[in-house]
This record gives structure tokens, sequence and C-alpha cells, in this order.
């Protein structure tokens, strides 16, 4: 009995100690586990607790230069363009014969040109067709004087005035112009009506004086006769010379650009 007794007290502080032992090493596991546990649990709290601090600011990439467009400069608006000027109708265009011109040598349809003396003006004082202006036209008529007596003429259509390098039609007649009758001289025609005279004074000197002498008497009285006859009947031309004034008339408005 004592043995046994002796042996239940052995089983029972063994049962105590393995008790001791157990309850340090649960308390060790428990606390194994808490920190098992944390350890889980740190990288999900250290996670939030970083992403409740804002992220450091990376330096933005700076954009690419932009090219500048060329600025243009601006362009200066254009002036308006002039108006025109006009000359009314009936206005008086002083001009100089360029060349001279004779019934000799002219005839209907030859062309001529003068030139403006001075300027012309409009109603307001602007110049329309300066000095020096160069008009054109044609000859329409050209009759010498058949004789000292009778008067010839020389008749002029003014066709076009040019201003500034351009040329403008117009309507425009030759009003005035100096003219000069000049004598063409004994012709051939003028010998043979002296040459006629002096033969019929002649006949009629014979047939009167019935002799040489008269004949002879007949003659220089026939040829004088003859010679006054073509005096009076040479023909007169009319002559408008070189730098002559010729005076042109606006039949109806002329307008020239300014440029």
């Amino acid at each position: 009995m004592t043995r046994l007794a002796k042996q239940g007290s052995i089983f029972a502080a063994l049962a105590g100690v393995a008790l001791f032992a157990c309850v340090p090493g649960e308390k060790t596991a428990q606390s194994a586990d808490s920190t098992a546990r944390n350890l889980t649990l740190a990288p999900t709290e250290s996670t939030a607790a970083l992403k409740d601090v804002p992220a450091p600011a990376t330096e933005a990439a700076k954009p690419a230069p932009e090219k500048k467009a060329p600025v243009k400069k601006p362009v200066p608006p254009k002036p308006a363009a002039p108006a025109p000027l006009t000359l009314a109708a009936g206005t008086r265009v002083p001009a100089t014969a360029v060349d001279t011109i004779s019934t000799r040598t002219a005839k209907a349809g030859d062309s001529f040109s003068a030139t403006v003396s001075q300027d012309v003006k409009d109603a307001t004082g602007r110049v329309v067709i300066p000095a020096g202006a160069t008009v054109s036209g044609t000859i329409t008529a050209a009759e010498p004087a058949p004789n000292p007596n009778s008067t010839g003429k020389i008749d002029l259509s003014v066709t076009s005035v040019s201003v500034r390098g351009r040329s403008y039609s117009i309507d425009a007649s030759v009003v005035a112009m100096d003219t000069v009758m000049k004598g063409r001289g004994v012709t051939k025609a003028d010998a043979a009506k002296v040459a006629g005279g002096a033969v019929a004074g002649a006949i009629v000197g014979k047939l009167l004086g019935k002799n040489t002498k008269g004949a002879v008497i007949g003659g220089a009285a026939g040829a004088a006769a003859g010679a006054a006859a073509a005096r009076a009947s040479r023909d007169i031309d009319v002559v408008i010379p070189k730098g002559a004034a010729i005076t042109i008339k606006l039949n109806a408005p002329l307008t020239v650009k300014t440029a």
C-alpha cells in the first residue's frame, strides 16, 4: 500500500509539473500567435499608413518649346483711287501745230498732230490736260485758192488726245487756226498762159500792123497781158506754219484718269 501511495504521489507530482509546463507553453503559443498576427497585419497597416501620406511630387516633364509663327507685318490699306478728272463740253484746248500743213502738199485723209500749249483745268482748278499733251487728228480738206481773190481752205478733224501716257478719244472741233496765204510763183501752167498771150498778141499785131514790127509789138503786148493773166490766176496755198496756234473746242465732256 505504501508503495502504491508513493507511486501515486509521484504521478501526481509529474502531472503537476506537466500542467505547469503546459501553462507557460500555452502562453508562449498565445504570444507567438499574437506576434504572427501582428506580423501578418503589419503590412496592411503599413500600407494604409503609406496611403495616407501624399506621394512625393514628381517633376513634370517640360513641354517642348513651341515654334513661334513669324509675325506678319500688317499690310497698310490701299489708298482710295482718286476720282477721275472731267472737262465739260465747251472747254477750249489751246494747241500748236507740230509740223507745217500746206494745201500744196497735204490732202484729205492725211494725219496731223498738235501739242497742247498750256494746262487745261476743270471747274475746281485741277489740271485735266497738261501742257505738252499730244492732240491727234485728220485733215478733212486741203484746197488751195485758185487765185489771189479767192480763198482756199484747210479743214482739220480732232480724234484723240494723249494724257499721261493714255490715249482718249474726243469729240471736238477746231474752231480757230493761224494760217497764211502763200503764192506758188509762176508754174508751167502759168508759163503756158504767158506763152499763149504772147502768141495771141503777135497774131493780133500782125493783122493790125501787117508787118513784122507790128507783130513784135503785138507779141510783147500779148506777153504782158498773158503774164498779168497768169499772176491773176495763179494758185495760192493755204498754210498752217509749224508752231501756229490751233484752238480746239470740246463738243462733249472729256474724262481722263489721274494716273
